[in-house]
């Protein structure tokens, strides 16, 4: 982690909302699911959310070797947005302590507010992870 990475850094990205964003395609196996509206999935928003903190962050620490992983989130989910249009991610870096990172995070699809809340990441040595991961993978 650089040392230069401080509470205060802000970053927005856009993010035009396609059909396979949508509920119908969170889990096509579910026929719950497929009968819902083709709306934006909260579970694809919270990975929005995610990919904004993770590319407001990248620059900022010794990506590839290090990356981030969520381990928080507190949102909602208040509109609903159709494909077609853009959603606007507001991230807001808040809290440094240590290797955990807590972000505000604000979000419209440029009619409604669709969102707000807190989401946080913790800093990971990426080969250490992944050789935990393999060790547990490797127990089953």
């Amino acid at each position: 982690m650089k040392n230069f990475l401080q509470p205060g850094l802000k970053f927005e990205f856009k993010f035009k909302v396609p059909e396979n964003k949508t509920v119908p395609y969170l889990y096509p196996e579910s026929p719950e699911f497929q009968a819902m509206p083709k709306v934006l999935a909260t579970g694809f928003m919270v990975g929005l959310f995610e990919w904004t903190c993770i590319q407001a962050i990248n620059p900022h620490i010794d990506w590839h070797r290090e990356q981030t992983v969520g381990i928080d989130l507190k949102l909602n989910h208040i509109a609903a947005t159709p494909p077609g249009l853009t959603v606007t991610v507001n991230v807001k870096l808040e809290e440094v302590e240590g290797r955990k990172l807590v972000f505000s995070i604000v979000a419209d699809d440029g009619i409604d507010k669709i969102s707000e809340g807190t989401h946080e990441r913790f800093i990971i040595n990426a080969a250490k992870f992944n050789a935990k991961m393999a060790t547990k993978i490797n127990s089953k």
